[in-house]
């Protein structure tokens, strides 16, 4: 298990894109993070029930989403490819149905390997349906037995990097979001989401272990995206996103002292706060993912990342072709910019990154907590802590506290109202206590206990 204290990376001149001190490398020769930018295609299903009579047309769409991309990858001279599947929940609910779709695109890419030069690699990210039941039960019971099995089965079946998007304090977390509650904030990502992360991620990294599966990366998709769609339909500040955006980084960085070594999952816009810290690669996704959701990070988000993901398109026809297809062209041509300025040299990479950085930081506090230099700035800060509680406090004192600077001097334009929400923010923040025993108790006494099993927390 390990415990990061210090930075991996430690300068703005080593903070590029498609390179890292911790690269991860496959069997078949395929390195992310090692000086070139790949594409990650996410696909899934277009709208429709999945049970045992839909189950051949399930088999037959990803065969096909599989097949049309590889066939594109080849025409767009491709040299590394990887692919996420998402399992649905019904998928995850049943295990070997998820398994017998792993097993279809790991033989059509192996088949891909085989006869081209394209080296490919398979991400399959089981569903957190632990959700199935209320309150969720995190560590016990048939939806968390399924999941886990889950996990063996898709190892088994070929998958070279298993990741989830794990939900654990989603439930406290998700009034919290809508409430403005920092504290609730705090103790959903702090204590119990930590606390959820460390109990799974030790057992994802020992089922990678058995099977030979990389375990990669968790995200805060269901806290931190939350937010930042919210923010986009103006339910909440736009500051209050991007606070939470840094908060759930001590969450997510739980999955590597467990042992996941990357390359973290694309929809975790906290991901550059992790490769500074763990020198692992990561994915992410930014304009390409408008398929998906929209986001005011489109471009800053290519700044540091060593996979590139359109997030997820449905199968469904566009005009030109199929829109998992027409996605991994979007994909390549954005990498194939990236890797054709990194080719020039490191001062070519640093130069795209820089481009890429202002042309979305001054826009938006969300993108402003992305820009590479303020991720140095405070993932420095949030280490220097030595829990997942006090990092947390740490990372909602020390952004807060830069994004009023920004908004000081200019780097950062926001109203009236947005400038009273960093106060407000602030306060709560500055009232968090040092110890993490006394503040479990004083959350414990407030929050809704029918919404939470808090033993399934250790608490």
């Amino acid at each position: 298990m390990s415990n990061y204290h210090t930075l991996s990376i430690k300068t703005l001149d080593d903070f590029v894109y498609g390179m890292c001190p911790n690269p991860v490398s496959l069997k078949n020769g395929l390195v992310i993070g090692g000086g070139t930018v790949y594409p990650e295609l996410n696909f899934t299903l277009p709208d429709m029930i999945i049970d045992k009579t839909s189950l051949p047309e399930v088999r037959n769409q990803y065969r096909q989403m599989i097949e049309d991309a590889c066939q594109r990858a080849e025409a767009l001279g491709l040299s590394g490819l990887v692919v996420e599947f998402e399992l649905l929940p019904d998928l995850t609910l049943v295990p070997e149905w998820g398994m017998e779709i792993v097993r279809i695109l790991r033989d059509v890419l192996d088949e891909a390997e085989s006869k081209t030069s394209i080296k490919t690699a398979l991400r399959v990210t089981p569903n957190d349906i632990r959700e199935f039941s209320r309150p969720p039960l995190m560590r016990r019971g048939k939806f968390v037995d399924k999941m886990l099995y889950s996990f063996e089965l898709c190892a088994k079946a070929g998958a070279d990097f298993l990741a989830i998007e794990s939900t654990g304090g989603k439930e406290i977390h998700d009034d919290a979001i809508l409430n403005g509650d920092l504290a609730a904030s705090v103790f959903a990502l702090g204590v119990l989401g930590s606390k959820d992360m460390a109990w799974l991620w030790e057992r994802i990294v020992g089922i990678g272990r058995q099977f030979g599966a990389v375990p990669s990366g968790d995200t805060a998709c269901g806290f931190a995206n939350t937010a930042m769609v919210l923010a986009d339909q103006k339910f909440i500040p736009r500051v209050w996103a991007a606070t939470i955006r840094v908060l759930s980084v001590p969450r997510s960085l739980v999955a590597f002292e467990q042992g996941a070594v990357g390359p973290n999952k694309d929809c975790a816009y906290e991901g550059p706060y992790i490769k500074a810290i763990t020198g692992c690669p990561i994915s992410l996704e930014g304009a390409e993912a408008a398929c998906a959701h929209f986001s005011s990070v489109g471009n800053i988000a290519k700044a540091v990342p060593d996979l590139w993901s359109n997030e997820s398109v449905n199968n469904v026809k566009l005009l030109s072709g199929m829109a998992p297809t027409v996605s991994l062209e979007q994909l390549t041509y954005a990498t194939r910019l990236m890797n054709t300025a990194a080719e020039s040299g490191l001062e070519g990479a640093r130069q795209l990154r820089d481009w890429f950085t202002a042309s979305d930081a001054g826009l938006d506090p969300q993108a402003y907590v992305l820009r590479p230099d303020v991720v140095l700035e405070l993932a420095e800060e949030i280490i220097s802590e030595p829990t997942a509680y006090l990092r947390t406090r740490r990372a909602a004192r020390v952004t807060l506290d830069k994004l009023k600077q920004a908004g000081e001097t200019g780097e950062l334009i926001y109203s009236k109202a947005e400038k009273n929400w960093l106060e407000r923010l602030s306060r709560a923040a500055d009232a968090l206590p040092d110890d993490e025993e006394a503040f479990i108790a004083q959350m414990i006494s407030i929050i809704d206990q029918d919404k939470i099993h808090l033993e399934e927390y250790g608490l």
